[in-house]
């Protein structure tokens, strides 16, 4: 699933963000969500997240549960 609606994001879900510095590589970061930044419903690049670790990105994919244990 693709991070592009608020809706379908919450706070201690894994997810595949990809970081400011990596916006050219699409390099894929993964981590926990701690924080919703993005504001609107919807965003055309990814909602911006803030992991647990405290990096910042849009969220490009949506790691399911059963998938971010193994």
């Amino acid at each position: 699933m693709d991070g592009k609606n608020r809706s379908a994001i919450v706070p201690g879900q894994t997810v595949d963000i990809v970081l400011k510095q990596d916006q050219r590589t699409g390099k894929l970061t993964r981590g926990v969500v701690k924080d919703l930044l993005t504001k609107s419903a919807n965003h055309p690049h990814g909602i911006k997240v803030r992991l647990a670790d405290g990096q910042v990105g849009r969220v490009k994919q949506i790691i399911p549960e059963a998938s971010a244990d193994a």
